[in-house]
C-alpha cells in the first residue's frame, strides 16, 4: 500500500483502520516483551557493522531497530562514503555534539548552528556568539585528524552557519542596492571567522529572498561576500532550495553556471518534500535525484565539477502526523512510536522511505522516519550521481545510522 492511502484513512477518523494494521499492533506498558527487548538493547561500540548483521532491509523489524539503534560499529574512522560529507549541529541538540565527536573521521565539515548576522544602528554584528564553544571545536578537529600519504594529515573543517537575523525590507534593501553596505557585512564575518579559527562559513539566505527579488541582485551579495572570504583564506558554503513544483525553480543550472568557480560546496535542502498540510514522504528518492539534475543535468557542461560542489541534503528526523496534524519528530519521540510495532515498518517502493501506522493511547498516527535501508539508498544515489552529502543535522537520528558513512 502506497503511504498516501493510509493517509486517508488516519485523516477520515471515524473510518476503520485498513491493510496496514494487520501488520501492526500496540503493546501495553506492561507488556513483557517489551521488557525483554530493554534487556536486549545494545550500545556503544560494536565488532560487527549493520551490513554484517543484516540489518539493512527494505522492511526492517521493530524490534531490530530498539534492539540495534544505539551501537555502532568501533571503527569509526571507516569511511564508505567517499564524497565530501557535512554535518550540522545545532545548540538545541546536545547529543550532535557527542555525534560529532564519535564520528569526526567521517566527516569532512562540521557546521555549527550558532550565529547570526544582526542589524545595529547603521553597523552589523554577530549574535549568538554565546553559543560557541571553542574546546568543542577543538576536540573535533583533534578526533577528525586522518594520517594520509606522504605524512599527510586530513582533518574536519569548521563553517558555521550564519543566517539574516531581524532583518527589515529596508534593511534587506539597502544590503542588496549597496556595495559598501555588504562590504561591511563581509568585513563582520571575517572578523567572526578569523577570531573563532572558523575555516569558511555557511550561508542560509536563497530561500528567504529568491524569487522575491532579481537574480543579478542576489549574485552580487553571494559573489562578493564568496570572493572577501576567499582573499582571507575562508570559504563559501551557499544553502540552496531544490526544485519543487509548487515554487518552481528558485536555484536552477543557469544560477549554478554563474556560482559554482566562486562557491566551495552547495548545501541542497533535499528534505522536507511533505509537511502536514500535505502529509506523505520526508524525501521521496525521485524528488532528491530531480533536485540534482535540475541545478546539473547529465552532460552540462562542467558536470562533475559542479555536482562535487553539490551537498545531498539528507534529514535525520521524521515526521508523525494524526489526525489533529502531528509535526516533525526525532530520535527519541521515533522510538517511543515504533515500540508499538509488533512485526515490520512498511516499506514504499515509489518514494524509497519506510513508514509505519499504529493507534496508541494518544490516538491515531502515521510515522515517517530514516531508516538504515532509506538512508542506504540515498547515499548509493549520491555515489551515483557524484554529489557529496550533507546531513541535519547530527543527534536527531540514531547512533547506527553512522555505520552507512
Amino acid at each position: 500500500m502506497h503511504p498516501s492511502d493510509a493517509l486517508v484513512v488516519l485523516l477520515l477518523p471515524f473510518l476503520l483502520v485498513g491493510q496496514l494494521s494487520s501488520v501492526q499492533g500496540t503493546l501495553s506498558p506492561n507488556d513483557k516483551p517489551k521488557s525483554k527487548q530493554q534487556k536486549e538493547v545494545l550500545r556503544g561500540p560494536q565488532d560487527d557493522d549493520v551490513f554484517g548483521l543484516g540489518l539493512v532491509s527494505p522492511e526492517p523489524l521493530a524490534k531490530d531497530i530498539l534492539a540495534h539503534h544505539r551501537a555502532y560499529y568501533k571503527d569509526t574512522a571507516t569511511r564508505r562514503f567517499n564524497g565530501t560529507t557535512l554535518g550540522y549541529v545545532t545548540p538545541w541538540n546536545s547529543h550532535g555534539y557527542d555525534v560529532a565527536k564519535i564520528f569526526a573521521k567521517k566527516f569532512d565539515i562540521i557546521s555549527p548552528v550558532w550565529l547570526q548576522i544582526v542589524k545595529q544602528g547603521d553597523a552589523y554584528a554577530v549574535a549568538g556568539m554565546h553559543d560557541i564553544d571553542a574546546g568543542w571545536v577543538s576536540d573535533v578537529r583533534r578526533k577528525g585528524k586522518v594520517q594520509q600519504q606522504q605524512q599527510l594529515q586530513r582533518t574536519v573543517k569548521v563553517f558555521p552557519r550564519f543566517i539574516f537575523d531581524h532583518f527589515t525590507d529596508r534593511d534587506i534593501k539597502l544590503l542588496l542596492s549597496d556595495a559598501k553596505e555588504r562590504t561591511k557585512v563581509n568585513e563582520v564575518l571575517i572578523k567572526c571567522c578569523k577570531d573563532n579559527h572558523f575555516d569558511g562559513l555557511v550561508l542560509e539566505v536563497w530561500s528567504q529572498l529568491a524569487g522575491r527579488i532579481d537574480d543579478k541582485i542576489l549574485f552580487n551579495l553571494v559573489l562578493q561576500m564568496a570572493k572577501e572570504l576567499q582573499k582571507q583564506q575562508l570559504r563559501l558554503i551557499l544553502v540552496i532550495p531544490p526544485y519543487r513544483k509548487d515554487t518552481g525553480i528558485l536555484f536552477g543550472e543557469k544560477h549554478m553556471d554563474t556560482l559554482y568557480k566562486h562557491i566551495y560546496a552547495f548545501s541542497l535542502m533535499t528534505y522536507d518534500f511533505s509537511s502536514v498540510q500535505r502529509p506523505g514522504a520526508n524525501a521521496p528518492l525521485y524528488f532528491v535525484r530531480q533536485a540534482v539534475e535540475t541545478i546539473a543535468p547529465k552532460g552540462c557542461a562542467d558536470m562533475e565539477a559542479k555536482r562535487s560542489k553539490i551537498l545531498l541534503g539528507l534529514n535525520m528526523y521524521g515526521n508523525d502526523y494524526t489526525p489533529d496534524g502531528g509535526g516533525p519528530i526525532t530520535f527519541s519521540q521515533y522510538l517511543d512510536l515504533v515500540k508499538n510495532v509488533k512485526k515490520h515498518l512498511t516499506y514504499d517502493e515509489r518514494d524509497v522511505e519506510n513508514f509505519f501506522e499504529i493507534k496508541n493511547e494518544n490516538g491515531r498516527h502515521i510515522v515517517f522516519y530514516p531508516t538504515l535501508y532509506s538512508i542506504n539508498e540515498r547515499v548509493k544515489l549520491a555515489q551515483e550521481l557524484g554529489v557529496g552529502i550533507s546531513i541535519w543535522e547530527l543527534g536527531q537520528g540514531l547512533n547506527y545510522f553512522y555505520d552507512l558513512f
